[in-house]
Formats: structure tokens, C-alpha cells, sequence
């Protein structure tokens, strides 16, 4: 639902690059290079962004119990 505060595999802190990254890549910026300037090398917290999606809007429509 949102981005996790660490990487699951390496235990990295990679939340506080999120709202970075998907603001640029909005504006149409490669993701490669976005990845690459923010600090994130390995594939593990390259895999996080790129395959996450951001569902905490369309949960947030329903009640709670």
C-alpha cells in the first residue's frame, strides 16, 4: 500500500526517497537516472520503487470495521 521504511532484503532506509522519485518521474524524467542520483545502487531497493504501487488512496476510500 505505501513504500515500505526499509529495503526487505538489504534492511536500507528508502522511504524518505519516494515522494523524490515520483515526483520526477512524473515529470517524465528516466527512472534510471532518477534512481542513480538518489543513492539507491542495489537491485533490491531498485526492485522496491519500480515495481510498487502506490495503493494507500484507493484504500483509504473504504470504511473501517
Amino acid at each position: 500500500m505505501i513504500i515500505p521504511i526499509r529495503c526487505w532484503s538489504c534492511g536500507k532506509p528508502i522511504a524518505h526517497l519516494w515522494e523524490q522519485f515520483q515526483e520526477r518521474a512524473g515529470k517524465g524524467e528516466e527512472r534510471k537516472k532518477i534512481l542513480d542520483e538518489i543513492g539507491l545502487q542495489r537491485y533490491c531497493c531498485r526492485a522496491m520503487f519500480l515495481g510498487h504501487v502506490d495503493l494507500i488512496d484507493t484504500a483509504a476510500q473504504f470504511k473501517k470495521f
